[in-house]
């Protein structure tokens, strides 16, 4: 870690997934996504100014990545993406200063939910002052639903009351026309396990 304490933050926020392989090129980006970028830097410049800790999740994964053999095309050939050292693993260009700021660590994952990376679980277990969090990025009804139900079920495992907002001006997935049903019912179990579905007014 090159933070300072991590029990001194109080507020969190996530951008998950906004790397080359979702937004720019690969199988899966969806330049459609860059739409929100936008919002997203409104929201990491008022986490900055609240001196909150900002967490930025990369999707990172190797040739024989168990999530690829999962995920495969009408054809039923596997869907790989995100694969280390083609640079689609890497923070959009847009967004890549926000990564370099103080109080900011990059996660790499190697499957669809954030809180299965070893080190964003040793980075909430640590954060314990953390009364927040703020979710954005992509994919909203895969990576997005994934780690943030994980995170709530954390949470309530360990007796953590924490608010935690996920911003819907904020999110996307790639073919959301093809997918809304997905996204629809990510949103409403999310909204059953209490997170709560913000936007700018």
């Amino acid at each position: 870690m090159k933070l300072k304490n991590l029990k001194l933050y109080k507020g969190m926020l996530i951008i998950v997934d906004m790397v080359n392989g979702f937004v720019k090129e690969g199988a899966l980006a969806d330049p459609k996504i860059a739409e929100k970028v936008p919002r997203q830097i409104e929201l990491i410049k008022e986490a900055k100014a609240k001196n909150n800790l900002i967490v930025f999740i990369k999707d990172t994964h190797t040739e024989n990545s168990a999530e690829h053999k999962r995920f495969q095309d009408e054809k039923g050939n596997r869907i790989k993406h995100c694969v280390k050292g083609t640079g689609e693993e890497l923070v959009i260009d847009e967004l890549k200063e926000f990564e370099e700021n103080d109080n900011t660590i990059s996660i790499e994952k190697n499957s669809t939910s954030f809180m299965e990376a070893p080190e964003f679980r040793r980075t909430i277990n640590a954060a314990t002052s953390i009364s927040s969090v703020d979710v954005v990025g992509c994919c909203t009804d895969i990576c997005d639903f994934n780690g943030t139900m994980a995170l709530a079920n954390y949470f309530d495992q360990w007796n953590r009351e924490v608010e935690i907002r996920v911003h819907e001006d904020a999110i996307a997935t790639f073919a959301e026309k093809e997918r809304q049903n997905y996204i629809d019912a990510a949103k409403l179990l999310m909204t059953q396990q209490g997170i709560q579905l913000v936007k700018k007014r």
